[in-house]
């Protein structure tokens, strides 16, 4: 298959407005993705599609990223004046990035075989009511998955289907795979507590008080 600055760059001219980056990943998989502008999102996806020599007409998973606010710590070589001379010397500076949320599609050819192409998109902050657009019209095997997101990170996905939560209880607030989540002592609206979630709820209730043997044999007699 092509390298993936060879496909950035027929994107660029197929698609002329459109915001292509290369993201490096530094693991041994050495999988680098393209990260794809919100706006042109959809016009993209469908070159990936539809371009005869990618074919990348199967989506085979969708995954939410969670970036909490940071700071980058970046060493530069600057020139000062040192004892009177001039000198090169190193400055450090930190960089803070505001925290934002992504999704990451793993796309395949079933046509050519290809290896994954893996393209990404970013909200523009965590907030409430993040959004970016759905692939799901392009590939339908995303519609599910972006669903787990949408209901676990809380990306609201811009023209998907059916967008409504898909593993949490309609009443569950919040997003459990957030990195800043708390998971509250007591689910008032779990369906089907148990294990642990029980036992910390056990720690809001009033404790029952026991009953001494009488008691117990009137409460047994008196119901029948």
């Amino acid at each position: 298959m092509e390298p993936l600055e060879q496909i950035k760059a027929r994107i660029e001219a197929a698609v002329p407005r459109a915001k292509i980056d290369i993201v490096p990943n530094g693991s041994p998989s050495q999988q680098h993705s393209l990260l794809i502008g919100n706006e042109h999102a959809l016009a993209v996806a469908r070159f990936l599609r539809d371009d005869p020599a990618l074919r990348l007409d199967f989506c085979s998973n969708v995954t939410g990223v969670d970036w909490l606010d940071r700071a980058v710590k970046k060493t530069v070589k600057v020139k000062k004046l040192v004892n009177g001379e001039e000198k090169e010397v190193d400055e450090t500076t930190e960089e803070k990035i505001p925290g934002y949320l992504e999704a990451v599609y793993h796309l395949y050819s079933m046509v050519h075989k290809h290896e994954p192409v893996i393209i990404r998109m970013r909200t523009a902050d965590r907030a409430e009511g993040a959004r970016l657009p759905s692939l799901t019209p392009i590939w339908r095997s995303a519609e599910f998955q972006e669903r787990e997101i949408f209901d676990l990170y809380g990306i609201r996905f811009e023209g998907h289907p059916d967008l409504r939560r898909i593993l949490m209880w309609d009443e569950f607030v919040d997003y459990p795979m957030r990195k800043d989540y708390v998971q509250p002592d007591d689910f008032e609206w779990e369906p089907t507590p148990h294990d642990e979630v029980l036992a910390r709820a056990k720690r809001h209730y009033t404790a029952r008080p026991q009953l001494d043997g009488a008691e117990e044999i009137t409460a047994t007699d008196s119901h029948g």
